[in-house]
């Protein structure tokens, strides 16, 4: 049976209840293409005009859906706002933890990998400026047959503007060279980390102490 024939045979209590659940169902955002909202305002008027329901009753009942599908759907916007604050937070945060341990790993027999996944998560004026450098610190790598590790220990956001954020990173380091393995240290960063289209890269990085 087509639906808007089973609601125009309804009466009474009955027809308000089904026009205020559809009427609902479409204020907070759900398509019905069967019962668009100015055919169900239609089908109201029909029947308040024909004595099958009480004009009053239909008004307030009516009334009263509309504020609850707007207070439903402002409480739904504000999750999903929240959501995506949330979730915009953690990929800065995880970003930074990425680029710390890219900036702190580097292997001498790999080195060109290395320096292209530090090059790929970033941009900006950091990304051409470390391109800039790459070959004199390959080849010093390379001589030194130096090896590093970087292991994060602590990361949190410090602030976030826009699309943009500044992460504090703590970063354990182990390396070696060819005369043998170095003494642990620990380094602290303040990474800039900035959205570039659904995802982010860091844009500046600055040690602390």
């Amino acid at each position: 049976m087509n639906p808007i024939t089973w609601v125009q045979g309804l009466n009474g209590t009955t027809l308000i209840v089904a026009i205020c659940l559809l009427m609902f169902i479409e204020e907070t955002g759900v398509p019905l293409p069967f019962a668009p909202g100015d055919l169900v305002l239609a089908i109201a008027g029909i029947a308040v005009a024909g004595g099958r329901v009480n004009p009053v009753g239909l008004v307030a009942a009516v009334a009263v859906v509309a504020a609850l599908a707007g207070l439903t759907g402002w409480l739904g916007y504000r999750a999903y706002e929240k959501h995506e604050a949330n979730a915009k937070r953690d990929l800065f945060v995880q970003v930074a933890r990425q680029g710390a341990v890219n900036l702190t790993t580097i292997n001498y027999t790999e080195v060109d990998a290395d320096v292209q996944r530090i090059v790929d998560l970033s941009t900006g004026a950091f990304r051409d400026d470390f391109e800039q450098r790459s070959k004199p610190f390959v080849e010093v790598v390379k001589a030194a047959q130096s090896k590093s590790e970087g292991t994060v220990t602590d990361a949190g956001l410090e602030s976030q503007r826009g699309d943009s954020a500044q992460v504090l990173v703590a970063v354990a380091v182990k390396s070696r060279t060819a005369g043998g393995e170095e003494a642990p240290r620990e380094w602290r960063m303040r990474i800039e980390v900035r959205s570039v289209g659904p995802d982010a890269k860091v844009s500046n990085v600055v040690f602390v102490p």
